[in-house]
Protein backbone atom coordinates (compact mmCIF):
# COMPACT_ATOMS: atom_id res chain seq x y z
CA UNK A 1 0.00 0.00 0.00
CA UNK A 2 1.05 3.57 -0.67
CA UNK A 3 1.44 6.17 2.08
CA UNK A 4 -1.16 8.86 2.65
CA UNK A 5 -1.11 10.92 5.84
CA UNK A 6 -4.62 11.99 6.81
CA UNK A 7 -4.10 15.64 7.68
CA UNK A 8 -7.23 17.82 7.87
CA UNK A 9 -7.50 19.90 4.70
CA UNK A 10 -5.78 17.27 2.55
CA UNK A 11 -7.14 17.18 -1.02
CA UNK A 12 -7.17 13.64 -2.39
CA UNK A 13 -9.35 11.07 -4.15
CA UNK A 14 -11.18 7.95 -3.08
CA UNK A 15 -8.74 5.97 -5.22
CA UNK A 16 -5.75 7.31 -3.30
CA UNK A 17 -7.43 6.62 0.05
CA UNK A 18 -8.23 3.04 -1.00
CA UNK A 19 -4.68 2.50 -2.24
CA UNK A 20 -3.28 3.63 1.11
CA UNK A 21 -5.76 2.07 3.54
CA UNK A 22 -7.91 -0.41 1.65
CA UNK A 23 -11.64 -0.43 1.09
CA UNK A 24 -13.68 -0.14 -2.06
CA UNK A 25 -13.70 2.86 -4.37
CA UNK A 26 -17.27 2.36 -5.59
CA UNK A 27 -19.22 1.07 -2.56
CA UNK A 28 -21.22 4.18 -1.68
CA UNK A 29 -20.62 6.86 0.90
CA UNK A 30 -19.74 4.59 3.85
CA UNK A 31 -16.63 2.58 3.09
CA UNK A 32 -15.14 0.06 5.54
CA UNK A 33 -11.43 -0.66 5.40
CA UNK A 34 -11.14 -3.70 7.69
CA UNK A 35 -7.40 -4.26 7.28
CA UNK A 36 -6.60 -0.78 8.57
CA UNK A 37 -9.49 -0.78 11.08
CA UNK A 38 -11.02 2.34 9.57
CA UNK A 39 -14.33 3.47 8.13
CA UNK A 40 -14.37 6.28 5.57
CA UNK A 41 -17.44 8.49 5.24
CA UNK A 42 -17.77 10.52 2.04
CA UNK A 43 -20.20 13.43 2.16
CA UNK A 44 -21.45 15.05 -1.05
CA UNK A 45 -24.57 17.14 -0.30
CA UNK A 46 -24.98 18.19 -3.95
CA UNK A 47 -25.10 14.60 -5.17
CA UNK A 48 -27.09 13.40 -2.18
CA UNK A 49 -29.81 15.97 -2.79
CA UNK A 50 -30.87 13.94 -5.82
CA UNK A 51 -31.78 11.12 -3.42
CA UNK A 52 -33.43 13.33 -0.81
CA UNK A 53 -30.29 13.65 1.31
CA UNK A 54 -30.88 17.23 2.41
CA UNK A 55 -29.73 16.93 6.02
CA UNK A 56 -25.97 16.59 5.50
CA UNK A 57 -23.54 19.13 6.92
CA UNK A 58 -22.40 20.82 10.10
CA UNK A 59 -25.41 21.64 12.23
CA UNK A 60 -25.79 24.12 15.07
CA UNK A 61 -23.67 23.31 18.10
CA UNK A 62 -25.54 21.82 21.04
CA UNK A 63 -24.55 21.32 24.67
CA UNK A 64 -22.03 18.66 23.61
CA UNK A 65 -20.34 20.76 20.92
CA UNK A 66 -20.13 20.61 17.11
CA UNK A 67 -22.39 18.18 15.27
CA UNK A 68 -22.21 16.90 11.69
CA UNK A 69 -25.27 15.22 10.19
CA UNK A 70 -24.82 12.49 7.61
CA UNK A 71 -27.64 10.67 5.81
CA UNK A 72 -27.28 6.89 5.65
CA UNK A 73 -27.19 4.62 2.60
CA UNK A 74 -30.18 3.58 0.50
CA UNK A 75 -31.58 5.75 -2.35
CA UNK A 76 -35.15 4.37 -2.39
CA UNK A 77 -37.56 2.91 0.16
CA UNK A 78 -37.10 2.95 3.91
CA UNK A 79 -33.44 2.66 4.82
CA UNK A 80 -32.40 -0.39 6.82
CA UNK A 81 -29.66 -0.81 9.40
CA UNK A 82 -27.62 -3.13 7.18
CA UNK A 83 -24.42 -2.97 5.15
CA UNK A 84 -22.90 0.54 5.23
CA UNK A 85 -25.37 1.86 7.79
CA UNK A 86 -24.62 -1.00 10.16
CA UNK A 87 -20.90 -0.60 9.49
CA UNK A 88 -21.05 2.99 10.71
CA UNK A 89 -23.29 2.20 13.70
CA UNK A 90 -20.99 -0.64 14.79
CA UNK A 91 -18.07 1.79 15.20
CA UNK A 92 -19.60 2.62 18.58
CA UNK A 93 -18.19 -0.64 19.88
CA UNK A 94 -15.62 -2.10 17.49
CA UNK A 95 -13.03 0.67 17.90
CA UNK A 96 -12.75 1.36 14.17
CA UNK A 97 -11.77 4.98 13.50
CA UNK A 98 -14.18 7.01 11.36
CA UNK A 99 -12.74 9.55 8.91
CA UNK A 100 -14.92 12.17 7.25
CA UNK A 101 -14.37 13.52 3.73
CA UNK A 102 -16.32 16.19 1.84
CA UNK A 103 -16.54 16.48 -1.94
CA UNK A 104 -14.26 19.19 -3.30
CA UNK A 105 -15.24 19.56 -6.94
CA UNK A 106 -14.32 17.54 -10.01
CA UNK A 107 -11.12 17.27 -11.96
CA UNK A 108 -11.51 19.44 -15.06
CA UNK A 109 -12.62 17.36 -18.02
CA UNK A 110 -13.12 14.23 -15.91
CA UNK A 111 -15.81 12.65 -13.73
CA UNK A 112 -13.30 12.18 -10.93
CA UNK A 113 -14.50 13.86 -7.72
CA UNK A 114 -11.84 15.31 -5.44
CA UNK A 115 -12.18 14.79 -1.69
CA UNK A 116 -11.18 17.10 1.13
CA UNK A 117 -10.30 15.38 4.39
CA UNK A 118 -12.35 17.05 7.13
CA UNK A 119 -11.07 15.04 10.08
CA UNK A 120 -11.65 12.11 12.39
CA UNK A 121 -15.13 11.85 13.87
CA UNK A 122 -17.11 9.58 16.19
CA UNK A 123 -20.78 8.74 16.41
CA UNK A 124 -22.63 10.62 19.13
CA UNK A 125 -22.60 8.25 22.10
CA UNK A 126 -25.97 9.39 23.43
CA UNK A 127 -27.96 9.48 20.18
CA UNK A 128 -25.96 8.03 17.26
CA UNK A 129 -28.73 8.64 14.71
CA UNK A 130 -32.26 9.91 14.26
CA UNK A 131 -34.91 8.87 11.75
CA UNK A 132 -36.24 11.44 9.31
CA UNK A 133 -38.54 11.57 6.28
CA UNK A 134 -37.06 12.44 2.88
CA UNK A 135 -37.88 11.71 -0.76
CA UNK A 136 -35.97 8.94 -2.49
CA UNK A 137 -34.58 9.14 -6.01
CA UNK A 138 -38.02 7.97 -7.17
CA UNK A 139 -39.71 10.91 -5.39
CA UNK A 140 -41.53 8.73 -2.85
CA UNK A 141 -41.22 9.72 0.82
CA UNK A 142 -39.40 7.22 3.00
CA UNK A 143 -37.57 6.91 6.32
CA UNK A 144 -33.85 7.64 6.35
CA UNK A 145 -31.19 7.39 9.04
CA UNK A 146 -29.42 10.66 9.81
CA UNK A 147 -26.21 9.83 11.66
CA UNK A 148 -24.93 12.30 14.26
CA UNK A 149 -21.15 12.68 14.01
CA UNK A 150 -18.92 14.66 16.34
CA UNK A 151 -15.21 15.52 16.20
CA UNK A 152 -13.16 12.75 17.78
CA UNK A 153 -11.63 13.81 21.11
CA UNK A 154 -8.49 15.81 20.39
CA UNK A 155 -9.04 15.81 16.63
CA UNK A 156 -8.43 18.85 14.46
CA UNK A 157 -11.12 19.56 11.87
CA UNK A 158 -10.99 21.38 8.54
CA UNK A 159 -14.42 22.98 8.24
CA UNK A 160 -15.40 25.45 5.51
CA UNK A 161 -18.58 27.35 4.68
CA UNK A 162 -19.48 24.67 2.14
CA UNK A 163 -19.68 22.09 4.94
CA UNK A 164 -22.52 23.84 6.76
CA UNK A 165 -25.96 22.22 6.50
CA UNK A 166 -28.08 24.10 3.97
CA UNK A 167 -31.15 25.99 5.20
CA UNK A 168 -34.64 24.94 4.20
CA UNK A 169 -36.10 26.82 1.23
CA UNK A 170 -39.65 26.75 2.58
CA UNK A 171 -41.78 25.87 5.60
CA UNK A 172 -43.00 22.28 5.55
CA UNK A 173 -44.93 19.99 7.86
CA UNK A 174 -44.71 16.24 7.23
CA UNK A 175 -46.72 13.80 9.29
CA UNK A 176 -44.38 11.10 10.56
CA UNK A 177 -45.38 7.46 10.06
CA UNK A 178 -45.95 5.16 13.00
CA UNK A 179 -42.58 4.24 14.40
CA UNK A 180 -41.42 0.67 13.71
CA UNK A 181 -39.19 -1.14 16.16
CA UNK A 182 -36.00 0.96 16.24
CA UNK A 183 -32.71 -0.46 15.08
CA UNK A 184 -30.69 -1.82 17.97
CA UNK A 185 -27.96 0.55 19.09
CA UNK A 186 -24.78 -1.23 20.23
CA UNK A 187 -24.19 -0.97 23.96
CA UNK A 188 -20.79 0.27 24.98
CA UNK A 189 -19.34 -1.75 27.82
CA UNK A 190 -16.13 -2.01 29.74
CA UNK A 191 -13.48 0.70 29.88
CA UNK A 192 -12.63 0.86 26.19
CA UNK A 193 -12.71 4.54 25.32
CA UNK A 194 -12.11 5.50 21.71
CA UNK A 195 -8.91 7.34 21.01
CA UNK A 196 -8.02 9.75 18.27
CA UNK A 197 -5.58 8.29 15.78
CA UNK A 198 -2.13 9.81 15.81
CA UNK A 199 -1.81 11.50 12.45
CA UNK A 200 -1.66 15.24 13.03
CA UNK A 201 -3.80 15.39 16.15
CA UNK A 202 -3.44 15.16 19.89
CA UNK A 203 -4.49 11.88 21.49
CA UNK A 204 -7.12 11.97 24.21
CA UNK A 205 -9.70 9.56 25.54
CA UNK A 206 -13.41 9.91 24.95
CA UNK A 207 -15.68 10.82 27.84
CA UNK A 208 -18.88 8.89 27.13
CA UNK A 209 -21.79 10.70 28.82
CA UNK A 210 -23.69 7.77 30.31
CA UNK A 211 -26.05 10.03 32.23
CA UNK A 212 -27.52 11.79 29.18
CA UNK A 213 -27.82 8.43 27.38
CA UNK A 214 -29.85 7.00 30.28
CA UNK A 215 -32.09 10.06 30.42
CA UNK A 216 -32.68 9.96 26.66
CA UNK A 217 -33.62 6.27 26.83
CA UNK A 218 -35.96 6.96 29.74
CA UNK A 219 -37.57 9.79 27.77
CA UNK A 220 -38.12 7.52 24.77
CA UNK A 221 -39.62 4.78 26.91
CA UNK A 222 -41.91 7.31 28.60
CA UNK A 223 -43.14 8.55 25.21
CA UNK A 224 -43.78 5.03 23.94
CA UNK A 225 -45.66 4.04 27.10
CA UNK A 226 -47.85 7.13 26.95
CA UNK A 227 -48.57 6.68 23.23
CA UNK A 228 -49.66 3.09 23.92
CA UNK A 229 -51.82 4.37 26.79
CA UNK A 230 -53.46 6.98 24.54
CA UNK A 231 -54.01 4.47 21.74
CA UNK A 232 -55.65 2.02 24.16
CA UNK A 233 -57.96 4.87 25.19
CA UNK A 234 -59.00 5.30 21.54
CA UNK A 235 -56.93 8.39 20.81
CA UNK A 236 -55.13 9.03 17.52
CA UNK A 237 -51.46 9.87 18.02
CA UNK A 238 -49.15 11.57 15.55
CA UNK A 239 -45.90 13.47 15.27
CA UNK A 240 -44.45 15.79 12.68
CA UNK A 241 -41.23 16.75 10.95
CA UNK A 242 -41.10 20.52 10.48
CA UNK A 243 -38.71 22.60 8.42
CA UNK A 244 -38.47 26.36 8.82
CA UNK A 245 -37.51 28.53 5.86
CA UNK A 246 -33.99 29.90 6.18
CA UNK A 247 -32.92 27.39 8.84
CA UNK A 248 -31.12 24.04 8.52
CA UNK A 249 -32.35 20.90 10.23
CA UNK A 250 -35.82 19.91 11.37
CA UNK A 251 -38.13 20.32 14.35
CA UNK A 252 -39.74 17.11 15.63
CA UNK A 253 -42.29 17.38 18.47
CA UNK A 254 -42.54 14.33 20.70
CA UNK A 255 -46.26 13.53 20.47
CA UNK A 256 -49.47 15.07 19.16
CA UNK A 257 -52.81 13.74 20.41
CA UNK A 258 -55.07 14.46 17.43
CA UNK A 259 -58.18 13.35 19.32
CA UNK A 260 -57.83 15.97 22.08
CA UNK A 261 -55.70 18.43 20.05
CA UNK A 262 -52.87 18.36 22.60
CA UNK A 263 -49.15 18.67 21.90
CA UNK A 264 -46.90 16.85 24.41
CA UNK A 265 -43.20 17.28 25.09
CA UNK A 266 -41.56 14.59 27.22
CA UNK A 267 -38.51 14.81 29.45
CA UNK A 268 -36.70 11.97 31.20
CA UNK A 269 -36.16 13.91 34.45
CA UNK A 270 -38.54 16.30 36.27
CA UNK A 271 -35.90 18.95 36.92
CA UNK A 272 -36.52 22.67 36.52
CA UNK A 273 -34.08 22.92 33.60
CA UNK A 274 -35.78 20.04 31.78
CA UNK A 275 -39.23 21.54 32.28
CA UNK A 276 -38.03 24.95 31.13
CA UNK A 277 -36.59 23.34 28.01
CA UNK A 278 -39.90 21.55 27.37
CA UNK A 279 -41.79 24.83 27.74
CA UNK A 280 -39.55 26.53 25.20
CA UNK A 281 -39.90 23.67 22.74
CA UNK A 282 -43.69 23.62 23.03
CA UNK A 283 -43.99 27.37 22.49
CA UNK A 284 -41.73 27.11 19.44
CA UNK A 285 -43.44 24.08 17.91
CA UNK A 286 -46.97 25.48 18.23
CA UNK A 287 -46.03 28.45 16.03
CA UNK A 288 -45.23 26.15 13.12
CA UNK A 289 -47.89 23.45 13.43
CA UNK A 290 -50.85 23.43 11.07
CA UNK A 291 -53.44 21.81 13.36
CA UNK A 292 -57.00 22.76 14.38
CA UNK A 293 -57.48 25.91 16.44
CA UNK A 294 -57.44 25.53 20.21
CA UNK A 295 -54.22 23.51 20.46
CA UNK A 296 -53.28 22.77 24.07
CA UNK A 297 -49.77 22.19 25.39
CA UNK A 298 -48.63 19.63 27.95
CA UNK A 299 -45.38 18.45 29.51
CA UNK A 300 -44.97 14.70 30.06
CA UNK A 301 -42.71 13.64 32.97
CA UNK A 302 -41.85 10.39 34.80
CA UNK A 303 -42.86 11.96 38.13
CA UNK A 304 -44.02 15.29 39.53
CA UNK A 305 -41.57 18.21 39.63
CA UNK A 306 -41.35 20.55 42.62
CA UNK A 307 -44.46 22.57 43.56
CA UNK A 308 -42.90 25.77 42.23
CA UNK A 309 -42.24 24.19 38.82
CA UNK A 310 -45.83 22.93 38.78
CA UNK A 311 -46.95 26.48 39.53
CA UNK A 312 -44.84 27.73 36.61
CA UNK A 313 -46.66 25.37 34.23
CA UNK A 314 -50.04 26.38 35.64
CA UNK A 315 -49.25 30.07 35.18
CA UNK A 316 -48.49 29.42 31.49
CA UNK A 317 -51.63 27.28 31.05
CA UNK A 318 -49.44 24.28 30.14
CA UNK A 319 -50.78 20.98 31.45
CA UNK A 320 -48.73 18.41 33.36
CA UNK A 321 -49.03 14.64 32.89
CA UNK A 322 -46.92 12.24 34.94
CA UNK A 323 -46.46 8.48 34.95
CA UNK A 324 -48.25 6.70 37.80
CA UNK A 325 -47.02 3.61 39.65
CA UNK A 326 -50.03 1.60 38.46
CA UNK A 327 -49.03 2.08 34.82
CA UNK A 328 -51.47 4.90 34.21
CA UNK A 329 -50.82 8.61 33.79
CA UNK A 330 -51.85 11.24 36.33
CA UNK A 331 -53.26 14.40 34.79
CA UNK A 332 -54.85 12.58 31.84
CA UNK A 333 -57.37 13.29 30.52
CA UNK A 334 -56.53 16.97 30.68
CA UNK A 335 -58.84 19.23 32.61
CA UNK A 336 -60.97 21.60 30.50
CA UNK A 337 -59.10 24.79 29.57
CA UNK A 338 -59.95 27.85 31.63
CA UNK A 339 -59.89 31.43 30.48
Amino acid sequence: MTTLDLVPGLITTREEVAAAYGGSVYSGGIVPAPNSKKVFVYSDPAAGKKHGYTFDGWSEDDEFGPLYLYTGAGPDGDQEMVRGNKTLLDTLTNQRAVHLFASNGKVKGKKLVMQRYVGQVVLDAVQPYVERQAPGSDGAMRTVFVFRLRPAPGAQMDVTDTDVAQPATKNTQIELPKKPKPAKVPTQSGAKDKKTEQHATAQTTANIPGGPRTVLRREGQLCMAFEEYLTAAGHECKSFQITVQGEPGTLTPDLYDATDNVLYEAKGLPTRNNVRMAIGQLLDYQRHLDVPAGLRLAVLLPQEPTPDVQELLTSLKIALVTQAEDGGFAGFPLKPATA
